[in-house]
């Protein structure tokens, strides 16, 4: 059972009571916000209902267990992330192109909502029992996909090295993941700066090199 939480502004709001699917996102906001913030596991209905001044029958209502109010979030944000990079990798045309789209369309669904961003890549890290599997890693897998559809475009248009799409894909994951660590809007870069320098820092080791200058004969001593 997770820790009480304290009293929120939220909480004590004496705006109209939300119905249907109102009260339905309230409950969803609520529960990814937690999600994100204490984990699967560190985080009960009792926490959820309690936030959004209801009893746990009336959270019952909408959501049947953690499990299916866990997956929606998800799933939903599964969703979103893949649609929406699809849609931004296929606008783009040259292979650096459609990677600086892949990383700043990511980045920015990262930016507009944390913390679904957060809950949803938690996901992957919790019990086997509390997404459904199947459904979550078809669509990490179909992101991937794109990441890597983009790497080999730049491949066979010259643009990057022969390299292993896979592994480089990996790096470039593991780049955007690492920003839920440390970016904050409002700091000294933006998203976009970020990520043009990160594009920059990664295509120094896959972008093709450029012949050097042959060395200056060196002077003799007469």
């Amino acid at each position: 059972m997770a820790s009480k939480r304290p009293v929120t502004a939220s909480n004590q709001s004496t705006a109209a009571t939300p119905r249907g699917d109102d009260r339905q996102a309230q409950l969803l906001r609520i529960a990814c916000r937690f999600f994100a913030r204490y984990g699967y596991k560190g985080t009960s209905l009792r926490d959820i209902a309690d936030e959004a001044q209801i009893t746990k029958a009336a959270l019952y209502y909408h959501f049947p267990n953690k499990n299916s109010l866990y997956e929606r979030i998800v799933l939903h944000g599964l969703r979103v992330l893949v649609d929406e990079v699809t849609e931004a990798t296929n606008l783009a045309g040259t292979g650096r192109e459609k990677l600086r789209a892949f990383m700043i369309t990511t980045a920015e669904i990262y930016v507009r909502d944390p913390d679904q961003w957060i809950a949803g890549s938690n996901a992957f890290w919790v019990d086997e029992d509390t997404v459904p599997r199947k459904a979550a890693i078809d669509l990490r897998d179909r992101y991937e996909k794109l990441l890597r559809a983009c790497i080999t475009q730049g491949m066979k248009s010259g643009e990057f090295k022969d390299v292993d799409p896979a592994l480089a894909g990996r790096l470039v994951l593991s780049v955007i993941n690492g920003l839920a660590r440390w970016f904050r809007p409002g700091g000294r870069l933006t998203i976009g700066q970020v990520i043009d320098q990160y594009l920059d820092i990664i295509l120094a080791g896959i972008a093709v090199d450029t012949p050097a200058l042959a060395p200056a004969p060196r002077k003799t001593k007469r």
